[in-house]
């Protein structure tokens, strides 16, 4: 994807420098700053406050962390005690523990002295294994806009509603949910995306809206709470969001205020998809509302907003009362029931058991 006109990606691995190099998401959209991160805490920092976010792109940073920490001392007990450390910077995202355990696999039975280059090497390919997989969920999901746009007379813009970030700021490239979207664009479909803010850190607002906007792609940032108003009034045709954890009954994990888009999809009959890929399953867990580890985040985030000044300074300020609590849960979990379908690279599946039991055979982890 582009940024100012030029191809980029979320993070790399920079040979000439040794250090794996991050595009900060906390300056945008004011401020387009790359930061390189060299040693294991570094990695730490970026995904515990956000630097690096989204399931995919929090995996392939662990999984790059992790290599770096085998650098400074690949011993096995140090590999035990940092690899946990790095799976709970975040504890929600399953990719993390996913991209953290392909790692260790890799390094199993390998001398000392060879783990940071398998490591390495590893975390490279889940890096652009991630590429390749988030096309193909644009490939899959492109068929549903597709057939959505084929089966209007008129064939006018499909609005397509979205809520906090799943595209490619939050993976590699391409992303999850928006990349059907960015498929949908190169295939010459008119598209218009509705845009939830995504409070508290408005995702919405500040990463999604930005990359659309680089990409060319008509779109509305709107209030979280307009969705359901909008789909009343027959504006959205599509809701297609993204998952941080999804259980095999086809529960989804997202970040907090979908379960509410998806109830109001469900009454307005507007087809509400999940987009991901496989590692954001969680093979070991069936009920989501009562399984999932829901993140509690600080409270600065929702009594506290950060923007750009009258003279272009970006200033945070307080706007709530100094003495009132916080709750601030990063997350919710949408039913099954409430889900039309699930995205992934190999397919679209129903969210159900047996039809996520036939991914995971295809998957050879039945």
């Amino acid at each position: 994807m582009k940024i100012d006109g030029q191809l980029r990606t979320s993070i790399w691995y920079d040979r000439n420098k040794s250090c794996v190099s991050i595009l900060d998401q906390t300056q945008l959209p004011f401020s387009i700053k790359y930061i390189d991160l060299t040693e294991v805490d570094h990695f730490i920092t970026a995904i515990r406050t956000m630097q690096v976010r989204g399931a995919p792109l929090i995996g392939v940073t662990g999984a790059f962390g992790l290599a770096f920490a085998l650098k400074e001392n690949p011993s096995d007990m140090y590999i035990e005690e940092i690899s946990f450390r790095i799976a709970n910077a975040r504890p929600t995202a399953v990719n993390l523990q996913w991209a953290v355990d392909e790692v260790l696999n890799a390094i199993k039975y390998v001398d000392t002295d060879s783990r940071f280059d398998i490591a390495l090497r590893t975390a490279k390919k889940i890096r652009q294994d991630d590429i390749e997989n988030c096309s193909l969920i644009g490939d899959y999901g492109l068929k549903i806009i597709q057939n959505l746009y084929d089966s209007i007379s008129n064939k006018r813009t499909i609005n397509i509603l979205t809520h906090c970030n799943a595209g490619w700021l939050a993976t590699i490239d391409w992303g999850t949910a928006i990349a059907p979207i960015y498929k949908a664009q190169e295939a010459g479909i008119p598209i218009h995306v509705w845009v939830d803010e995504t409070r508290p850190r408005n995702q919405g607002t500040s990463l999604t809206a930005f990359e659309l906007g680089q990409q060319g792609i008509a779109h509305t940032i709107i209030p979280d709470n307009t969705g359901g108003h909008l789909m009343q009034h027959g504006m959205v045709d599509l809701c297609i969001v993204g998952s941080d954890r999804t259980t095999t009954q086809g529960d989804v994990c997202n970040k907090i205020g979908t379960y509410l888009k998806a109830l109001a999809a469900f009454d307005n009959n507007v087809p509400f998809y999940a987009a991901l890929p496989c590692s954001t399953f969680d093979w070991s867990i069936t009920d989501g509302i009562k399984e999932i580890p829901i993140e509690q985040r600080d409270a600065i985030e929702v009594t506290h907003m950060t923007g750009v000044n009258s003279d272009n300074i970006i200033n945070t300020i307080r706007i709530s009362p100094e003495s009132s609590p916080v709750a601030n849960y990063g997350f919710d979990v949408t039913p099954a029931k409430y889900i039309t379908g699930i995205i992934t690279e190999k397919g679209i599946f129903k969210a159900n058991k047996d039809s996520l039991y036939q991914l995971k055979q295809q998957l050879g982890l039945s």
